[in-house]
């Protein structure tokens, strides 16, 4: 039985608490947050304890931590972990700071322990079915993707001034995705982006909408698209041309059913936000986490992953502000 502290109670952290507790395979030991009372009642609904997170970090009873808080919190988080010999799942990002999070990535190799990162979209069923076909070659070579990611409603301004911009927290599961999906880094990025959903998103500096063209180094294309505003709920699509055919993942809907009259064809919207879309791969993520520390088996998504997809992120911030593509190895 994998033993383990959870850190941060937030919303997310809440995902996580369901997640660990539904696996046969661990026990949520422990819980830490910057509130208290928020770990207290988190940590009651699942039988566990709060505690403060050096405590927690350094009980040797725990096995592994999963670390749900601030991402100006990762890194520091991630290195004492590890030094304290524990597994790691984190969040995304690794940190605001792609110098930072490489800092960090030393300090985990030289732990000799493994982390994991929480880019949870590489488990939602759909999208894991997409990518088996491409690696069974059912489509020849891939050559264009199409990344679409839009939330049903921007954030509070509040959150978008500590969040380190669209790019690094926002499209960076779409970077991981086309890295994942294409099998490596690209070799460019060119990024534009806009404040036109809310003018106070832009007035702290952030865009709300945004596309951004990856090019490899082979000539294949990634377009990923973002925006903060779709008002009939969270549009998660890819689609994938390759040299035989085509793939496409389509939004899951809040049900199966339409109506078909003679005023048109009706059907339902796609589910509201993450924490309905993708309740399915957290749960599938975690289970692979388990798998991995339980069997010694490669971990399906590496700190390395974490950083290269903040590489990307960095560069299409740069490309971005001065309106030029930027190469990916100029930021690495």
């Amino acid at each position: 039985m994998l033993k383990v502290g959870l850190l941060g109670a937030g919303r997310i952290g809440n995902v996580h608490a369901k997640a660990i507790s539904a696996h046969p395979g661990s026990r949520l030991v422990a819980v830490s947050d910057v509130n208290m009372e928020a770990a207290k009642k988190l940590a009651a609904q699942y039988g566990a304890e709060a505690r403060a997170t050096d405590q927690i970090i350094g009980d040797a009873l725990i096995d592994a931590v999963l670390i749900a808080t601030s991402t100006d919190t990762h890194s520091d988080l991630i290195e004492a972990a590890t030094k304290a010999g524990k597994a790691v799942l984190c969040e995304k990002p690794v940190d605001l700071s792609l110098e930072r999070a490489r800092v960090c990535q030393k300090a985990v190799a030289a732990s000799g322990r493994r982390v994991m990162i929480g880019f949870n979209r590489r488990f939602d069923p759909n999208f894991a079915a997409l990518k088996a076909a491409v690696d069974r070659g059912e489509i020849g070579k891939a050559e264009l993707l199409s990344v679409t990611s839009f939330d049903p409603a921007p954030p509070p301004v509040s959150y978008v001034r500590v969040s380190g911009g669209l790019f690094r927290d926002m499209m960076i599961h779409d970077f991981d995705m086309a890295c994942w999906i294409m099998g490596g880094l690209p070799e460019t990025v060119t990024a534009i982006g806009s404040s036109i959903v809310d003018p106070a998103i832009g007035a702290v500096g952030d865009v709300d909408t945004a596309v951004v063209t990856l090019y490899f180094a082979d000539g294949r294309i990634a377009v990923i698209k973002n925006s903060r505003r779709a008002v009939y709920g969270y549009d998660q699509r890819v689609e994938l041309l390759g040299s035989e055919g085509l793939l496409s993942a389509g939004n899951v809907l809040e049900n199966t059913v339409s109506k078909a009259t003679a005023a048109g064809v009706v059907g339902a919207k796609p589910e509201f936000f993450f924490l309905e879309r993708y309740m399915r791969a957290y749960l599938a993520e975690w289970a692979a986490f388990v798998d991995a520390v339980n069997t010694g088996s490669a971990l399906p998504v590496t700190l390395d992953d974490g950083v290269n997809a903040l590489a990307v992120a960095e560069a299409a911030t740069r490309s971005a502000k001065s309106g030029e593509t930027v190469k990916v190895a100029s930021v690495l």
